[in-house]
């Protein structure tokens, strides 16, 4: 069955759903532990939100990481479907 074809089942988007929510989450939380853990693990959130979130910063936050986790759900369902 090609691409195109899988597409076009529901099953295929249930199963991207499936894989691509929990791995945006993922992603979402590693990044923030790994680009300011001090700051996460204390509790000092306003440093968190200056740093990522305020001022439109959350576009920029947050787009690379859905881009990438649509990217990575599309593949992993495609591959995984027969």
């Amino acid at each position: 069955m090609t691409f195109t074809e899988k597409i076009k089942l529901k099953e295929f988007w249930i199963n991207f759903a499936k894989i691509t929510i929990p791995f945006f989450i993922a992603v979402v939380v590693v990044f923030l532990i790994m680009g300011n853990s001090k700051a996460l693990f204390s509790g000092n959130w306003s440093v968190l939100n200056e740093q990522y979130f305020s001022d439109g910063k959350w576009q920029g936050f947050f787009a690379p990481k859905v881009v990438m986790s649509v990217l990575y759900g599309l593949w992993i369902t495609n591959k995984n479907m027969k």
